[in-house]
């Protein structure tokens, strides 16, 4: 684990033999099987695997929105047993509100997780996260007047003002070009270090792991996809990607995790052959 005082011996997110199916009780298809996390406080962990691996279904257990056929999901200890405001979710989808401005697509979660703050005070904690991410001047854009990349800095701006621990993220830059992929990359590893959130991604874009996380954990193939070991990210922040693509010390992670990666894909082909 990277020497960083920010992180956390305890976990604050567990998961323990989870397992999840899909479909009727005489074709069922198992999707993950005894999968075993921990994330500790403060720590941004990269899952990285193969389209169709499980990623979203993992990822949407940490969040509560899936209930694990077996297992636990535990929040600081405790057993958790659907969402809840200690984790914020982040999706490719933007699933922002079209007939809503970019300030009140972001001030609806804020409404909904602090109803009790006055309303002054509500919109000036919008405003602040809406800044954040660089937006001010689009506030008042509607989803359609903003670009992919914009739409995903409000889902992003409304995922941290509900103020949660652990932030979650779903592929969120997948669909994005590339130049506002990286931009976005940056723009999140700023906001991990301002923020001081626990952070799970998960992606299929082994350079972004390790760019962004302190851990990297690869999900294999499945029926019953479990995670593998982990790889540990040394390198200190800020991160530079060009600079990184020179690094040897990068170099030769991203050589690991991309060859474990692909033998166990060989493995399940040749299993299936």
């Amino acid at each position: 684990m990277p020497s960083d005082d920010r992180v956390g011996t305890l976990p604050t997110l567990r998961l323990r033999s989870v397992a999840k199916s899909y479909g009727s009780h005489a074709h069922r298809h198992e999707v993950l099987a005894d999968v075993d996390f921990a994330l500790r406080d403060g720590e941004f962990v990269a899952i990285v695997g193969f389209s169709g691996s499980g990623k979203t279904t993992l990822l949407s257990l940490m969040a509560g929105l899936l209930t694990p056929d077996r297992g636990t999901v535990e929040v600081d200890g405790r057993v958790t047993h659907g969402p809840g405001l200690e984790r914020g979710v982040v999706f490719q989808s933007y699933a922002l509100l079209p007939w809503l401005t970019a300030l009140a697509n972001v001030q609806l979660a804020v409404d909904a997780a602090h109803a009790d703050w006055p309303r002054a005070r509500r919109r000036a904690h919008a405003e602040k996260f809406v800044k954040l991410v660089g937006l001010e001047n689009a506030r008042d854009k509607r989803p359609r007047e903003l670009s992919g990349g914009m739409r995903q800095r409000v889902a992003v701006a409304r995922a941290l003002a509900m103020d949660p621990r652990i932030l979650l993220l779903d592929e969120p830059l997948g669909a994005l070009d590339a130049l506002t992929r990286a931009t976005l990359q940056s723009e999140i590893a700023r906001i991990f270090q301002s923020e001081r959130k626990s952070v799970v991604l998960v992606t299929n874009d082994v350079d972004e792991a390790i760019l962004l996380a302190d851990r990297v954990v690869p999900l294999g193939l499945g029926p019953g996809a479990k995670l593998g070991p982990s790889f540990e990210v040394g390198l200190a922040r800020p991160r530079n990607r060009a600079a990184l693509n020179r690094d040897p010390a990068f170099v030769k992670l991203r050589n690991e995790v991309t060859a474990h990666l692909l033998a166990l894909r060989d493995a399940r082909r040749r299993g299936a052959a």
